[in-house]
């Protein structure tokens, strides 16, 4: 099992969580005129990659507050775990 650090409870199991998708990619501008590919993009398109990703997760069972995790989707090692506004951390090499 997977034992996430929420950033304001401690360290919790994964079913105690809500996974968000990828973290930080923008709406479109200007969404009242943004193009249905645009939309496409925003609402379908994620990198989904082999390796260090950041990711949204929420504490459901707890704080039910979203922040941020630096995981590796392979091995599901984490990095790193930081609050919404909190500056990006690097991801490892």
């Amino acid at each position: 099992m997977l034992l996430i650090p929420c950033p304001y409870c401690g360290e919790r199991t994964e079913s105690e969580f809500r996974y968000g998708g990828e973290a930080h990619f923008r709406r479109p501008e200007n969404h009242l005129e943004a193009t249905d590919e645009a939309w496409a993009d925003y609402l379908f398109m994620r990198k989904n990659p082999k390796g260090w990703h950041r990711e949204r997760w929420m504490h459901i069972a707890g704080c039910k507050r979203w922040f941020y995790v630096v995981r590796h989707t392979v091995t599901h090692r984490i990095s790193s775990v930081y609050k919404v506004g909190d500056p990006l951390p690097d991801l490892p090499s």
